[in-house]
């Protein structure tokens, strides 16, 4: 008996699956104000603007900044197309998690550039120190600071001492 394998070669694409200087997975947000956004993202965040594309009537049709060595799209409200920001939206489901090097000292300057501090910073169960705000353009962030290593075991129990829900939120 003879067994015979078959190989296929794939085929070279003519292009990457993605562009080389973006994360795999780069999140872009849709933002009244795509410009002043990228402002504030500047000021509270120590963002740096890598590309801008204004359209005809000025709205930015694709923008892109980096904040550490996270990528983030921005482009202008656009209803005509679907494009609705939080405000519109009276909210968003969606929670960006920056980890930076010092989550106190990160809170505090997006906050006093016009954040809204929606859970202070603490130290949490999962061994981040870590806290949420919300921007002038109504995207929420969570931003943490790693600070010890936990295995999955160690995380399960310190869940145990956490208070429900309800409780957490009257402290």
């Amino acid at each position: 008996m003879t067994v015979q394998t078959l190989t296929r070669t794939p085929k070279k694409p003519k292009t990457a699956a993605k562009r080389n200087e973006l994360p795999a997975v780069t999140p872009p947000l849709v933002c009244a104000g795509a410009a002043d956004a990228i402002a504030f993202y500047r000021k509270a965040f120590g963002a740096v603007e890598t590309m801008r594309l204004p359209g005809k009537d000025g709205k930015l049709m694709h923008a892109a900044i980096e904040i550490g060595r996270a990528s983030i799209m921005l482009v202008d409200e656009m209803p005509e197309w679907g494009a609705l920001s939080p405000k519109s939206l009276k909210g968003t489901p969606v929670t960006i998690h920056l980890y930076v090097d010092d989550v106190d000292a990160f809170v505090d300057r997006a906050v006093k550039a016009g954040a809204a501090l929606k859970m202070p910073v603490a130290d949490m169960f999962w061994g981040d120190r870590y806290g949420v705000i919300v921007d002038p353009f109504g995207h929420s962030w969570s931003i943490a600071t790693h600070q010890r290593d936990m295995t999955a075991e160690e995380i399960q129990e310190a869940l145990k001492s956490m208070p429900p829900c309800a409780e957490a939120a009257k402290a």
